[in-house]
């Protein structure tokens, strides 16, 4: 019997890594760092060498700065190849992420987003849920993560009596799986404070998903006028008074669908009726009776509870950030270190989702950064890494249908 051959990946001029910085453009790091006024405050290390130690920090999992700096020095040759960069000292580094300005970190991924969605139009593309299938229009998801910190460092960041964090909130478009907004601040201010800045750039007729800590009437009020669709849960202490009902008994998982008028504070900040469905919801195994409301009053009940459950798609976001990335050891104590890191994952996130788009990749965006990591600075072609690991290239897989696979002849 003979053995099956085993092709190995192509081999290539440049570093894995070098390959992932290349994706961004030469003349961009430079230009972000004259606007937000970074390049007068760098002397001998440079924006550039700044953002590629950032980078190479969240694909290895660093741990600390002389784990940056100490790897970084090991590979100086390979590292000056990425465009002149250069290893930096521990204080060097620390300097940079404690005094230059997060804007220019959160400008970068905006502008790669943009560039990286003009590139390939078709980036980001990937199946609906199936329970949003009908829907032509934009699907927002709304939600926020809390990033645990130390509390003995982070006065900035006081969360609880012995406890410090900070909290990213997320404007997730459900159809590309990417942020459309993002916001990195304090975890002691409530949702609802941010729900107006969150949901600013959503147009009319498109549909916004957040959770009930999101509640917050005036802006509710706000979406209605600007024909904006939300959905979202009732909290347990809603004031309201039943105008209509809109069935009548149980229909299925769906045990009440009533318009309602608030009653109360909150009937001046949402004066208008608004519908809400009581429904069984399947969670853990166990069905679960939960409350939603929305301003759509033409959808059936079940499409509401559909689209709530698509909510649940930012948390498989979430976790592919913090379980991946390096989210859980920070290289800075201050609010502008942990901004600069936090921002650098979202880049490094978006750089490997377009290199898993380009190489058709089928697998988890777990396998896809454990084997980068495993050989970031071995010279091999990246797209044909991926496609060797992935779907597209084989990978033990059969290409074609199960009957051209199994009945020989066929063509």
């Amino acid at each position: 019997m003979k053995k099956q051959t085993q092709h190995k990946p192509t081999r290539g001029k440049f570093s894995l890594l070098r390959q992932l910085c290349n994706l961004i453009p030469n003349h961009l790091v430079p230009h972000l760092a004259r606007t937000h006024a970074v390049e007068k405050k760098s002397r001998t290390f440079l924006p550039w060498s700044h953002v590629v130690s950032l980078i190479y920090a969240q694909l290895t999992h660093a741990l600390s700065l002389n784990d940056v700096c100490d790897a970084l020095r090991l590979h100086a040759g390979p590292l000056s190849a990425i465009r002149g960069a250069t290893p930096p000292s521990k204080n060097a580094l620390s300097h940079a992420n404690r005094e230059r300005n997060p804007k220019m970190a959160e400008a970068l991924f905006w502008t790669m987003l943009e560039h990286l969605q003009q590139l390939h139009p078709g980036f980001g593309a990937r199946r609906r849920p199936k329970f949003a299938f009908r829907f032509k229009r934009l699907i927002h998801v709304v939600d926020s993560t809390t990033i645990q910190l130390v509390a003995r460092c982070l006065d900035w960041a006081k969360h609880r009596r012995r406890k410090a964090a900070a909290k990213c909130h997320v404007r997730l478009n459900l159809q590309t799986f990417l942020p459309r907004f993002a916001l990195v601040d304090t975890a002691g201010e409530h949702d609802n404070l941010r729900a107006h800045e969150l949901c600013a750039g959503v147009q009319a007729g498109e549909i916004v998903i957040f959770d009930k800590a999101y509640v917050d009437f005036t802006h509710l009020a706000d979406l209605a006028m600007r024909e904006v669709f939300w959905v979202t849960r009732a909290k347990d202490n809603l004031q309201s008074r039943v105008v209509r009902k809109l069935q009548h008994g149980r229909e299925g998982n769906i045990l009440r669908d009533d318009l309602i008028q608030l009653t109360g504070p909150a009937r001046h900040a949402y004066p208008v009726e608004l519908r809400r469905v009581v429904a069984l919801v399947e969670v853990d195994g166990e069905l679960r009776e939960m409350v939603f409301l929305t301003n759509n009053l033409t959808w059936s009940a079940q499409t509401i509870a559909d689209l709530y459950r698509c909510r649940w798609s930012i948390e498989v976001f979430f976790k592919e950030l913090k379980q991946t990335l390096q989210l859980a050891d920070f290289l800075g104590h201050n609010a502008s270190a942990v901004r600069w890191q936090v921002w650098t994952a979202l880049l490094v996130y978006l750089l490997l989702r377009f290199c898993a788009f380009l190489s058709q990749w089928g697998h988890s965006f777990t396998r896809l950064f454990t084997l980068l990591r495993s050989a970031l600075w071995q010279k091999l072609d990246l797209r044909s890494l991926l496609e060797r690991y992935g779907t597209a290239g084989g990978g033990g897989h059969f290409l074609g249908t199960p009957a051209q696979a199994y009945l020989p002849g066929l063509t």
